[in-house]
């Protein structure tokens, strides 16, 4: 099904901000509770929100098998289960109706009314309720920082990281949507001389740059998914910082990993963006040596060139830009991911989000953590307030974006934000 969507040349009669993320070549999907306190799914385009579930009401999305309450629940997950096919059909003929030249809609008050609404009009949700998340480690230049800070430099990588994509299970309940504050945690953190284990808030509080996939409903209990199928069940991606909290995850993380300093929060961006969306941009990979066992081969371009960025706002102060990195540094693809994934049989669902791990680039301002950017608190970062930053202060806002940009058009995200707060009293 061609992706008319995607034509750079297509003009919209609404709005749209010069060099917005949002232009009507994206059409993302997202949850929003609108002026009338009612949830809804929708899109948007430049500045103006689209209720989805009135222009379904209103008959504009006639000829596409859609149940009637497809647009009126309060995630995407259905709609996602529906499969490509129907994302398509709906993306293109969102796309159709707000052409510049097509009056349907345009030229009618009535229904403008009913559809359209401003940004401050409207609450954004969680896009998609997150029956399980997955978060992977495959930005190889962040598992080599990482390997290197906490272990021998010539040995930065563990012997199973060039075969296998590495990943653990995270908790869903704990992912909330940008905007929403961050209280910071608290935890055992490493025995000191005594051999007692502290207790308290984290001192190491830090952002994690990434990118997470959403999935649909993939496979059956015990049927993997292969390499070759793997795209089509991959619906968008969002922006995600896995907050982590570095001296309650050293202590405890051996020898099963991550527990209390990763689950406390994860925030994503409201707005999926389809990878239909996401296609113009498509990249080859890192080269992968040694060669991957034959089911994790992939053809084709399976990365993204998507522009990524971090940024730290201090209480009453300014934003400052930390760190820029790109999606297309990703060692492992998604599809490499979701394959591993269900290799072993592992059933995957509508609304299941894989997060790609940190996402850090081969220059120092590339790096995707506080942890390799200040490479463990001995390099701080000062900031244009003057002040000095190892880890994250609590009143902190830490801002991600990203996009995607060529010579005919732009396709950006959003933002991904959080503001820290201090730590509840124990």
């Amino acid at each position: 099904m061609p992706l008319t969507a995607n034509d750079p040349s297509r003009k919209t009669w609404l709005d749209v901000p010069e060099n917005s993320d949002f232009p009507i070549q994206n059409i993302p999907f997202g949850v929003f509770l609108t002026r009338d306190d009612i949830i809804t799914i929708g899109t948007r385009i430049g500045n103006t929100a689209i209720d989805l579930g009135a222009l379904h009401q209103l008959g504009y999305f006639e000829g596409i098998e859609l149940t009637d309450d497809i647009f009126l629940q309060d995630t995407l997950n259905d709609f996602i289960a529906d499969g490509r096919k129907t994302w398509r059909l709906v993306r293109n003929r969102i796309s159709r109706i707000f052409l510049h030249d097509n009056p349907k809609l345009r030229d009618n008050p009535e229904h403008r009314q009913k559809v359209l609404f401003d940004l401050d009009e409207i609450e954004m949700q969680l896009p998609v309720d997150v029956g399980d998340y997955t978060d992977f480690y495959a930005s190889k230049e962040h598992a080599t920082n990482v390997g290197s800070l906490f272990r021998d430099p010539k040995n930065a990588l563990l012997p199973n990281w060039l075969h296998v994509p590495i990943g653990y299970h995270g908790r869903s309940s704990s992912i909330v949507p940008s905007g929403m504050p961050i209280r910071r945690p608290v935890g055992q953190t490493k025995p000191g001389d005594d051999g007692v284990p502290g207790f308290g808030p984290t001192k190491l509080l830090d952002f994690e740059l990434e990118m997470a996939f959403i999935t649909t409903a993939s496979n059956d209990l015990g049927k993997p998914i292969p390499i070759h199928e793997a795209e089509e069940n991959i619906f968008g991606l969002v922006l995600f910082n896995d907050w982590s909290a570095r001296d309650i995850q050293a202590w405890e993380y051996v020898p099963l990993g991550p527990f209390l300093g990763k689950n406390f929060a994860s925030t994503i961006s409201p707005w999926i963006v389809t990878l239909d969306a996401l296609d113009a941009f498509r990249v080859k990979g890192p080269e992968q040596d040694p060669k991957p066992l034959p089911y994790l081969q992939q053809t084709g371009n399976k990365n993204y060139d998507i522009h990524l960025e971090a940024s730290i706002k201090p209480s009453g102060g300014t934003e400052n830009v930390i760190a820029q990195s790109n999606f297309k540094y990703m060692y492992w693809s998604m599809v490499q991911q979701l394959t591993h994934h269900t290799v072993n049989g592992c059933n995957v669902r509508s609304g299941d989000m894989m997060g790609s791990g940190t996402i850090s680039g081969p220059t120092p301002d590339s790096y995707g953590s506080m942890l390799e950017l200040t490479w463990k608190g001995e390099k701080p970062i000062k900031l244009n307030d003057g002040t000095e930053r190892k880890f994250i202060n609590d009143g902190d806002t830490v801002i991600l974006r990203g996009y995607c940009k060529n010579d005919q058009v732009r396709i950006g995200f959003g933002e991904c934000k959080g503001k820290v707060l201090p730590a509840r009293q124990i």
